[in-house]
C-alpha cells in the first residue's frame, strides 16, 4: 500500500540535476527513510545512495544528484535499507525544467518590440520564448508566446514606460509530463527604446520637468511684472520730478570750445551776437510824407498822431531780410526818436511795438 499513498515531486534541472522531493512527515512521521537510484538498465543495475538530503525538521524529505541518463529508477527504504518502501521508474526528460534565457536583447523600432535570446545547446525544439509586459497602466500582465529564441510584439505606445520579463517553457505533452518553466529573466523598463532603471524614474523626470518649467514662467512673469512696474515709476517720476536740465549739453560750445571758462565764451558770444546784429540790421522804414497843410490842421487838434502801415508778407522760410516791416513812424511835430523798441513775431507777420 506504500506504492499507491507515496506522491513524489520531479524535476529535472536542465538535464544537469536531478531532485526528487516526498512528503516525509504526513508519510512516515515515525521513521527516517533513505534513498537510492540508478540510471542504468537492464538486470545489472547499481545503485547509489542519495549523495544530498533535503531535510524537513531532521527528516529526509528529498534528494538531490547529478542526472546521468534518460531513464531513471528510484526507491525510498526504511531507515536500515532492509525493506523497500516506494520505487518508481521514469523518463528523466519529461521532466526537465529549462535554466532562464541567456543574453536576453531587446529591439525597439517604432511601436514595435523584438525580444531574442541564446539558443540553447539541445531540445530547442521542445522550447518556447515567454514574453510579458505591462506599462504603469495596466493591472495584469500581458503574454506572448513565440518560438525559441525570438518574439516579435506591436502596438507600444513610445510616451509610455513598460516592464518586460521573458522566459522559457517547456512543450506539454510532447516534450514534458509536467508544464516545467525556466524562473523569469531579470525584470527590465524601457521606454521608446530607452532603457530605464524603473518605470518611476520617468515619472520622476516628468515631475521635474513639470517644476523647473513652472520655476522659470515664474521668474519670466515676475520679471514682466518689475518691468511693468518701472516703466510706470519712471512716468511718475518724471511728471512729480521733471529732470532739470544739464548744461553740459545746453552749453556744448562753452565745454568742448573752451573748457569750461566762462568769460572766454560770453566774450566770443557777445560778439558773435553784434555780428549778428549788424548782418540782420533792420531796413530804413519808408514813410508817405504828407502834405504840411494837414499835418498842421491835425497837430492843433490831436497833437501828435501815429500812423501804422501794414507790410507784406514775409517770403518763405521767414528769411529776416525779406520781409518788409511797416513802422509806426512819427508826424513832423513828433518825438523823432524812440527809447525801446520790441518786435513781436506770431506766425508770419511782425508787430512793432
Amino acid at each position: 500500500g506504500w506504492e499507491d499513498a507515496i506522491s513524489t515531486a520531479i524535476i529535472n534541472f536542465n538535464n544537469e540535476k536531478m531532485q526528487i522531493t516526498w512528503a516525509a512527515r504526513e508519510l512516515f512521521p515515525s521513521e527516517n527513510v533513505s534513498f537510492s537510484y540508478t540510471f542504468d538498465e537492464g538486470k545489472h543495475k547499481v545503485w547509489k545512495p542519495c549523495p544530498t538530503y533535503l531535510l524537513d525538521q531532521d527528516y529526509n524529505s528529498g534528494c538531490l544528484f547529478k542526472t546521468e541518463g534518460p531513464t531513471l529508477a528510484i526507491s525510498i527504504r526504511n531507515s536500515n535499507g532492509s525493506e523497500e518502501l516506494f520505487s518508481k521508474r521514469l523518463k528523466s526528460d519529461f521532466y526537465i525544467k529549462p535554466n532562464r534565457p541567456e543574453n536576453v536583447t531587446f529591439l525597439w523600432k517604432e511601436d514595435t518590440v523584438t525580444v531574442s535570446c541564446n539558443k540553447p545547446e539541445r531540445a530547442v525544439k521542445c522550447l518556447r520564448l515567454e514574453l510579458q509586459y505591462k506599462s504603469k497602466f495596466d493591472k495584469d500582465w500581458q503574454s506572448r508566446t513565440s518560438k525559441c529564441c525570438s518574439i516579435g510584439e506591436q502596438g507600444f505606445d513610445p510616451r509610455k514606460c513598460y516592464s518586460f520579463r521573458v522566459r522559457l517553457k517547456r512543450l506539454v505533452p510532447y516534450c514534458n509530463v509536467v508544464n516545467y518553466s525556466s524562473d523569469w529573466e531579470a525584470e527590465t523598463f524601457w521606454m521608446n527604446g530607452t532603457l530605464l532603471d524603473s518605470c518611476d524614474d520617468d515619472e520622476k523626470s516628468r515631475s521635474k520637468t513639470v517644476i523647473l518649467l513652472s520655476c522659470l514662467l515664474a521668474v519670466l512673469l515676475m520679471i514682466l511684472i518689475l518691468l511693468i512696474l518701472l516703466c510706470k515709476w519712471q512716468r511718475l517720476q518724471k511728471s512729480v520730478m521733471p529732470a532739470i536740465p544739464d548744461p553740459k549739453y545746453i552749453f556744448a560750445d562753452l565745454f568742448s570750445d573752451h573748457n569750461g571758462n566762462f568769460q572766454e565764451w560770453i566774450d566770443k558770444t557777445d560778439h558773435a551776437m553784434v555780428q549778428t546784429k549788424l548782418e540782420y540790421e533792420e531796413p530804413e522804414c519808408i514813410t508817405e510824407a504828407e502834405s504840411q497843410q494837414e499835418d498842421e490842421n491835425n497837430s492843433d487838434k490831436q497833437g501828435p498822431q501815429e500812423k501804422i502801415f501794414s507790410f507784406s508778407r514775409a517770403a518763405e522760410n521767414y528769411d529776416p531780410k525779406a520781409a518788409q516791416i511797416a513802422c509806426l513812424m512819427p508826424t513832423s511835430n513828433s518825438i523823432a526818436s524812440f527809447t525801446g523798441l520790441q518786435i513781436l513775431m506770431n506766425d508770419d507777420m511782425y508787430v512793432m511795438l
